[in-house]
C-alpha cells in the first residue's frame, strides 16, 4: 500500500526539526493571522533597540503589512536583497521614521535568525461569491524570521511530482500566493522518490522544464525527499538557498535559483582561493556559466577579504555579447559593483582606486595597459602590479592565449585564475607549441607550486584534470534536463564513399548548391523553426560558413531569392503562417580578415546591409556603429526584452563566420546550418550548443543541419561529443532518421489497432478509449521527431501512411476522449492498476497543427505595452507595435467575437491609460474579466432556470465542445426547482421542463461559455454545436 502523503509530510517535519538542523515546528500557524502575528512578535524582539522597548501599533503594523505584501515574487526577492544584504522595514511613528531590520543575508545559524518550520496553513479564497476558486490548504513552508521563504508541496509515490508543481501553477493563477505569502522565493515539490525545485514565478513563467533537482559534488542525483531535505533545506543550507545562491535578472525581471553543479563550482573556487590555488570551471555550453561565473567573482570579493579586485576578462571578439549586460543585470539589486572599462585611462583608474570592486574588462585593454601604459616606478605601476587580485576568465579554451596569460601572471605578482569553459583544451586539440607554454588547460589555469606536488604527476597520468575545480559535462547536463540534446542531419553530395573519398570539394562553391541550401532551410524547416507556434513564437536559427566573402554571396543571394529572382520560391505553405518569411540578417568582423582575404569589400558590403537592417527594423546604424549594431542584433536575436516578443521585431536568420559560435545565449535559436567542412572538436561543441538551450515544451532538441562531407562530418561530431562527455556519445544525440522512422511505423500501426480510422473512436468503450488515448500520445511524440528531419519533406505526407488532415481528426476526436476521462473533481485517484503506465492528462499534443489567433500571443504584445518607458513610447516600434495588436484583436473578433470584444475592451482602457496597469499581469487582468463573464452568465442562467449555481458550474467547469452529453446532468435535474419554475411560467410539464434545461444550458456553454472559456476556440467549431 503507498504510503500516506501525511505520513510523508509527518517525516520530512521531523528530518526538518531534529538532530543539527535548527528548524522549529510551529503546529500553532495555519491562519494568516497568526502568521502575521508571529511575524509581528519576531520583529518586536529583534529590533528591541530601535523601538525603544514599545510594541509596534496596530496601525504601525499596518504599515509593515502592507510593505510586505508584494506584487510580485520579483519584487519580494528585491527587497529581501535590501541594501548590503539587510532588508528592512518601515513605520512611521510620531514625526520619525523607524527602521526595522526584517532579514540578514549573513546572519545565519548561529545568528539571530529565526526559523520555523508549518504545516497545513489554509490559503482562503479572497472572494466567498467566486464560484471557481476553492479554500486550498499548503503542505510544508519554511519561514525565516516569520518570513514564508520556501514553500513544498508533497505527493505520495503514486502521483508524479509534476502534479505538485501543477499544483502550485494552480494555486498561484487563483492567487493563493499573496499576502504574507508573496514573500516566497522557491518552491519544492515531491513525490518521496523523485523532488525537485524552482524559483518562484508568476503562473505563466512557470515551465516544468526549469525544475532542477540536488546533485552532490560528483554529480550524483539525490532524489529521495528526505536525503534532499538533508542537503538543501537543512540550516544554512536552506538559508544560503534563497540569500545567497539566488540571482536577481533585472533585465527579465525574474529570481534565478542556482542549479547544484554551478553552487558546487562556486565553493570550489571559494575553497581554492583560500588554499592560493588557481584552477578551472568545466561545465558544458548552455549550464549558465556567465551566471555561475557572476557568482564566484562576487563571492570572491565578499568572502575573501584578502583580495582587493575581481577581474573579469573577456575577448574583444565578445564585447559585443550579452556577459556585460547579464553582470550589471544580476548586480542590480547585489552587493557588489560591476564597472565596464570604456578605455585603457579608465580601466588604469579602476584598478588604482580603492574600492573593492567587479572589474569587466577585455584582454586587449588589460595588455595595453601592461605592456605600453604602466611606466615602471610610478605610483599607479607599483599599486596596480601589487594587487591582490581575482582573474575570472570567461570562454577560457580561447580567451586568453598562454603567451597572454603568461604575461599578465608575471606582472600580477599576486594573482589567481579561474578559468570558466564548456571546452577545455586537452592533449587531442591543444594549444599550438610556443616554447615552454601550456598547451592544455589544465596547465594554463595552474600553479607552479601546486604542480611541483608529487601527486601531481600520477594524477596526470590517471588522466585525472587536477586543477578542473568542477566538472559537468554535457552529458550530466542531458540527463538532468539542464541542456538539451542534439538532433543532427548530415546532407551533402550523394552517392559518396564511406570515408568521403570520392568527394568533390568544388560542388559546394557553386551556386546550385548554395541554392539547396537556402531551398532546405526555407521550404523544409517548418518543424525545426516552430512554425506551428504561430506568430511572434516561431524560433530562429544560423547559418555559418567559412569566409567573409562566402557569408556575404549567401546574403545576396537570399535577398535574390526573397525578390523571387532565382528557381528557389518561398512556398505557399511558408507564405500562410509567416508572410514575411525569412527575415535575415549577417553580422562580421569588418576590420579583420578573418580568411586571409582583401578586407576592402567588407565595408561597402556592410553598409548595404546595415541599410536593408534600418529599413527591415527603423533603426539607423551606419558603418561607425558596428558594436552598436551588433547588440542590437545580439539582443533581437536572444528575445530577452519585452519590445522582441512582437513578430515586427524578430529575425528568423543570422549569417555567420565564426561570430555568435561561441558564448550566445538565445534559448529560442533551435537550428545551426553549417555550409561548411568540419572544425576543431571545441569548436564544433561551441557551434552546436547554440540550439540547446531550454525554452519551451516543444524545443526537445537542439537540431543541427550539415551540408558537406556528410561522413567525415558525422565522424567529426562523434569524436567532438566523446571528448567532451566523457565517452557518453550515445546519451548526448537524439535518435537518427532511421531509429525514428522505425518507431514511426511502429506507433502508427498500435494506433491503427487501437482506433482503424478517426471515425471510429467516439464509439470505442471506455477501456478503449484508454488504450488509444496512450496510442495516440506515443504516436504524436514519434511522429513530431519524424517531422523535424529535413527528410520528412522529400516526400509527400499521404507516403508516411497518415496525412495531416487524418491526424488533426485523430487528434480532434483525442481532446474530447481525455476530458471524457479526466477524473472529477475531489481526492486525486492514484494510477490505473495493471502494469500500463496511466494516461499522462496533462500532455499537450505536440504535432498538432490546428491554426488559431494566438490568444498568449496578443496577451504578451499588451503585456510589452503596459510595461514601455515614457521613452520607448516615443519610438517607432511602440507605434508598430500598437497597429500589430489592434490587427490581431479584429483577427480575434472574426474568429471568436467574445473573446475578441473583451480583448478589445482591455485594449481599449490600455490604450487610454497604460500607467493604470503598471505593475500589474496583463494575463491575471483578462483573466479575471473572462471570469466575472462567465459567472455572470452561469448566475443568469441558475436564477433563470431555478437550477442550483453549483450544478451549472459544475458542468460548464467540464463540458467540451462537441459532447452530446451534460456533465453531472443527474446533480443538475436533482437541484431543479421545477416548483419555482412553474410558478412564472405556466403550461410546462416537468418532463419538459426538464428536457428544456438541458438543452438550454448546453446552447449557453457552447455559445457563450466555450468561447470565453477556451484559448483555441474559433467560431469555425460551431460545426460541432448544437448536437444532442
Amino acid at each position: 500500500m503507498a504510503e500516506l502523503e501525511k505520513t510523508i509530510e509527518d517525516k520530512l517535519i521531523e528530518q526538518l526539526t531534529e538532530g543539527k538542523s535548527q528548524w522549529t515546528y510551529r503546529p500553532d500557524l495555519h491562519t494568516e493571522e497568526e502568521l502575521w502575528a508571529n511575524l509581528r512578535s519576531i520583529l518586536e524582539r529583534g529590533n528591541k533597540a530601535v523601538l525603544d522597548g514599545k510594541p509596534l501599533t496596530d496601525q504601525e503594523f499596518e504599515q509593515v503589512k502592507n510593505q510586505l505584501s508584494f506584487a510580485t515574487f520579483y519584487d519580494a526577492a528585491k527587497w529581501i536583497a535590501g541594501e548590503n544584504g539587510i532588508a528592512h522595514v518601515y513605520v512611521q511613528r510620531d514625526t520619525e521614521t523607524v527602521q526595522l531590520t526584517a532579514l540578514k543575508r549573513d546572519d545565519i545559524a548561529g545568528g539571530s535568525s529565526v526559523y520555523e518550520v508549518i504545516n497545513q496553513y489554509r490559503a482562503l479564497k479572497d472572494d466567498e461569491e467566486d464560484i471557481h476558486s476553492q479554500n486550498r490548504r499548503f503542505d510544508v513552508s519554511l519561514l525565516i524570521n516569520g518570513i514564508p521563504l520556501i514553500h513544498i508541496e508533497l505527493k505520495n509515490r503514486q502521483h508524479s511530482y509534476l502534479d505538485g508543481f501543477r499544483q502550485i501553477r494552480k494555486y498561484i493563477r487563483e492567487g493563493k500566493f499573496t499576502g504574507i505569502f508573496s514573500a516566497v522565493q522557491m518552491f519544492v515539490v515531491s513525490n518521496a522518490v523523485d523532488t525537485k525545485y524552482f524559483a518562484a514565478a508568476e503562473e505563466e513563467e512557470l515551465n516544468e522544464k526549469f525544475l532542477s533537482g540536488w546533485e552532490d559534488f560528483a554529480n550524483n542525483p539525490v532524489t529521495d525527499y528526505l536525503k534532499f531535505a538533508e542537503n538543501v533545506l537543512k540550516i544554512p543550507e536552506a538559508h544560503q538557498m534563497v540569500m545567497k545562491y539566488a540571482v536577481l535578472d533585472q533585465e527579465a525581471r525574474k529570481i534565478l535559483l542556482l542549479r547544484p553543479y554551478q553552487i558546487h563550482a562556486i565553493e570550489a573556487v571559494r575553497t581554492a582561493s583560500r588554499q592560493g590555488r588557481s584552477g578551472y570551471i568545466w561545465h558544458t555550453t548552455g549550464s549558465g556559466k556567465t551566471m555561475t561565473s557572476y557568482k564566484a567573482a562576487r563571492n570572491l570579493l565578499i568572502d575573501i577579504p584578502s583580495i582587493e579586485k575581481t577581474i573579469f576578462l573577456i575577448d574583444r571578439k565578445d564585447l559585443d555579447t550579452q556577459t556585460t549586460q547579464a553582470f550589471q543585470s544580476y548586480a542590480n539589486n547585489d552587493v557588489v559593483d560591476v564597472d565596464e572599462t570604456d578605455n585603457v585611462g579608465d580601466l588604469i583608474d579602476k584598478l588604482k582606486n580603492n574600492n573593492q570592486q567587479v572589474v569587466v574588462t577585455t584582454i586587449q585593454k588589460l595588455s595595453i595597459a601592461v605592456k605600453k601604459r604602466l611606466k615602471e616606478g610610478t605610483p599607479a605601476y607599483n599599486r596596480i602590479k601589487n594587487l591582490r587580485v581575482a582573474f575570472i576568465v570567461d570562454e577560457c579554451h580561447r580567451a586568453v592565449t598562454p603567451r597572454t596569460q603568461r604575461l599578465l601572471a608575471q606582472f600580477f605578482v599576486n594573482s589567481l585564475w579561474y578559468g570558466f569553459t564548456g571546452t577545455p583544451r586537452f592533449s587531442v586539440n591543444a594549444y599550438p607549441a610556443e616554447g615552454d607554454l601550456p598547451r592544455t588547460t589544465d596547465k594554463l589555469y595552474s600553479n607552479e607550486e601546486f604542480r611541483r606536488d608529487p601527486d601531481y604527476q600520477a594524477k596526470v597520468e590517471r588522466r585525472e584534470l587536477p586543477f578542473c575545480l568542477h566538472r559537468y559535462t554535457v552529458k550530466e547536463a542531458i540527463r538532468d534536463e539542464a541542456v538539451l540534446g542534439f538532433q543532427t542531419e548530415h546532407l551533402g553530395a550523394q552517392k559518396l564513399n564511406a570515408d568521403d573519398s570520392n568527394e568533390d570539394l568544388s560542388v559546394y562553391e557553386t551556386e546550385a548548391h548554395m541554392l539547396k541550401v537556402l531551398d532546405t532551410i526555407i521550404n523544409k524547416s517548418q518543424e525545426k523553426l516552430g512554425f506551428k507556434h504561430g506568430r511572434g513564437k516561431t524560433y530562429e536559427a544560423i547559418l555559418t560558413v567559412n569566409s567573409i566573402k562566402r557569408a556575404q554571396a549567401y546574403y545576396d543571394l537570399l535577398k535574390r531569392v526573397v525578390n523571387g529572382e532565382t528557381s528557389v520560391t518561398i512556398s505557399e505553405e511558408t507564405r500562410r503562417v509567416l508572410p514575411d518569411f525569412p527575415k535575415f540578417a549577417i553580422t562580421y568582423s569588418v576590420s579583420s580578415d578573418e580568411d586571409n582575404e582583401s578586407a576592402d569589400l567588407n565595408v561597402p558590403k556592410m553598409k548595404e546591409s546595415l541599410e536593408d537592417y534600418n529599413a527591415m527594423f527603423g533603426t539607423s546604424f551606419g558603418i561607425g556603429e558596428i558594436k552598436g549594431y551588433n547588440t542590437n542584433l545580439n539582443d533581437r536575436l536572444a528575445r530577452k526584452k519585452s519590445k522582441f516578443k512582437s513578430r515586427d521585431e524578430q529575425l528568423d536568420l543570422v549569417i555567420v563566420v565564426n561570430r555568435l559560435l561561441t558564448g550566445f545565449d538565445a534559448p529560442c535559436l533551435s537550428t545551426v546550418f553549417m555550409d561548411r567542412q568540419p572544425m576543431h572538436p571545441h569548436d564544433i561543441i561551441q557551434a552546436f550548443s547554440r540550439t540547446n538551450r531550454l525554452f519551451d515544451k516543444s524545443k526537445t532538441s537542439g537540431q543541427i543541419v550539415t551540408f558537406q562531407s556528410p561522413h567525415i562530418f558525422k565522424d567529426a561530431v562523434d569524436e567532438a561529443l566523446i571528448l567532451y562527455s566523457a565517452g557518453g556519445k550515445a546519451s548526448v544525440l537524439a535518435p537518427d532518421w532511421d531509429t525514428v522512422y522505425a518507431d514511426f511505423t511502429k506507433a502508427l500501426a498500435y494506433l491503427r489497432v487501437t482506433a482503424e480510422t478517426p471515425s471510429v473512436v467516439p464509439a470505442l468503450s471506455k477501456e478503449g478509449k484508454k488504450r488509444f488515448a496512450k496510442a495516440f500520445q506515443e504516436f504524436d511524440k514519434v511522429y513530431t521527431s519524424l517531422k523535424s528531419f529535413i527528410r520528412y519533406a522529400d516526400n509527400p505526407p499521404e507516403s508516411y501512411g497518415i496525412t495531416q488532415a487524418e491526424y488533426d481528426d485523430y487528434a480532434a476526436h483525442y481532446l474530447n476522449v481525455i476530458q471524457e476521462l479526466k477524473p472529477g473533481p475531489g481526492p486525486e485517484p492514484g494510477p490505473e492498476p495493471g502494469p500500463e503506465p496511466p494516461i499522462d492528462f496533462e500532455y499537450e499534443l505536440k504535432a498538432y497543427s490546428k491554426e488559431k489567433i494566438d490568444y498568449d500571443y496578443i496577451v504578451s504584445l499588451i503585456q510589452s505595452v503596459v510595461s514601455a518607458t515614457d521613452e520607448e513610447r516615443q519610438e517607432q516600434h511602440y507605434q508598430n507595435l500598437v497597429i500589430e495588436i489592434t490587427k490581431y484583436i479584429e483577427e480575434l473578433l472574426s474568429s471568436n467575437p467574445k473573446l475578441g470584444a473583451l480583448m478589445q475592451q482591455l485594449w481599449e482602457k490600455v490604450q487610454e491609460n497604460p500607467d493604470e496597469f503598471k505593475g500589474k499581469r496583463v494575463s491575471y487582468v483578462l483573466a479575471e474579466m473572462r471570469k466575472e463573464a462567465i459567472d455572470s452568465v452561469l448566475r443568469g442562467f441558475a436564477e433563470e432556470w431555478c437550477v442550483s449555481l453549483d450544478a451549472v458550474s459544475y458542468a460548464a467547469d467540464r463540458y467540451q465542445v462537441g459532447d452530446t452529453d451534460l456533465p453531472g446532468l443527474n446533480n443538475l435535474k436533482k437541484s431543479a426547482d421545477f416548483d419555482s419554475y412553474s410558478a412564472k411560467h405556466e403550461g410546462i410539464s416537468k418532463f419538459k421542463y426538464h428536457q428544456s434545461v438541458k438543452k438550454a444550458l448546453l446552447t449557453l456553454l457552447n455559445e457563450d461559455v466555450i468561447p470565453l472559456r477556451d484559448d483555441d476556440y474559433r467560431i469555425d467549431d460551431t460545426a460541432l454545436l448544437n448536437k444532442s
